[in-house]
């Protein structure tokens, strides 16, 4: 056969094609992926901001810091200066300095006072049929022996169980005598100013975390705080500090979240007055 079934170029009468004319669906345009959030780059203005007044005030304050660095040196042995491993802006990991205000071996001493975290949900000790509602039980569930529980008693013992992000002990007896007045007067951050100058760290920022902090803030919610510098002082730090009552973890992250998301310059400054007088706390932590 010289002609295919749907050919029309000879003369003559075909019958309808046997093959359909299929209508081919256009495929659906892909629905818009949102754009993965950008790593933060520091302003020019307040990275010059931090090195003038950082490398000033590290000028200005030279004979306190040899002052600092002999009583450390005559009150316990050991390095005057100590470092950890921190996560800053875009998860960046860094060395961040501080001047010892703890026991050569107070990093090995941590996982046993873990207990004593301010932070650390806690529960008193009650019976399975107790109510935590203050009357009438608003909510019931029922536990792995089939008995009928408070929901709102089992929620509170749960969350003590769970582990806290940060860790803030008070009255820690790591501290020796010179530390505790070099955290009550945060003298014992100075040494941070030379992360500054590195540009590690800014003035101003939410305050870089451990690792074992930082792996438990990647969620949605919390990330966003490592979008913004790392610093010195910040929000949270003078927000509820010197005797102003306590603050808790999710006040803090909150807090964090909203320096990242509202910083600018005029606001660091006003950080900054305010970090004066919240230098001086009351509590030993």
């Amino acid at each position: 056969m010289e002609a295919t079934i749907n050919n029309r170029a000879l003369p003559g009468h075909y019958p309808a094609p046997l093959l359909p004319k299929w209508v081919l669906r256009q495929p659906r345009p892909a629905a818009p992926v949102a754009a993965p959030p950008r790593a933060f780059v520091m302003p020019l203005s307040k990275r010059l901001f931090d090195l003038v007044v950082a490398g000033l005030v590290l000028l200005a304050l030279l004979p306190l810091l040899a002052v600092v660095a002999l009583l450390i040196w005559l009150e316990s042995p050991g390095p005057v200066l100590y470092y950890s491993y921190r996560v800053g802006t875009n998860y960046r990991i860094f060395k961040f300095w501080k001047f010892r205000s703890m026991r050569p071996n107070a990093d090995q001493q941590l996982a046993a006072m873990k207990s004593h975290n301010q932070y650390q949900a806690t529960v008193a000790e009650h019976s399975a049929h107790d109510c935590a509602c203050g009357g009438q039980c608003q909510g019931q569930l029922i536990d792995k022996q089939g008995n009928l529980v408070c929901e709102r008693r089992h929620r509170q013992a749960r969350r003590a169980s769970e582990e806290a992000t940060f860790i803030k002990i008070v009255n820690d007896p790591r501290v020796t005598r010179v530390g505790i007045f070099l955290r009550n007067t945060s003298i014992d951050e100075l040494p941070q100013l030379f992360n500054v100058l590195r540009g590690d760290m800014s003035l101003v920022g939410n305050r870089p975390l451990p690792l074992y902090e930082a792996e438990k803030l990647t969620t949605d919610q919390f990330a966003a705080r490592f979008l913004a510098p790392a610093g010195i002082t910040g929000l949270w730090q003078v927000s509820k500090r010197g005797g102003k009552g306590p603050m808790s973890a999710d006040e803090r992250k909150g807090l964090d979240v909203q320096y990242a998301r509202n910083y600018s310059l005029q606001s660091d400054l006003k950080i900054l007055l305010r970090t004066v007088p919240a230098l001086f706390q009351q509590e030993n932590v």
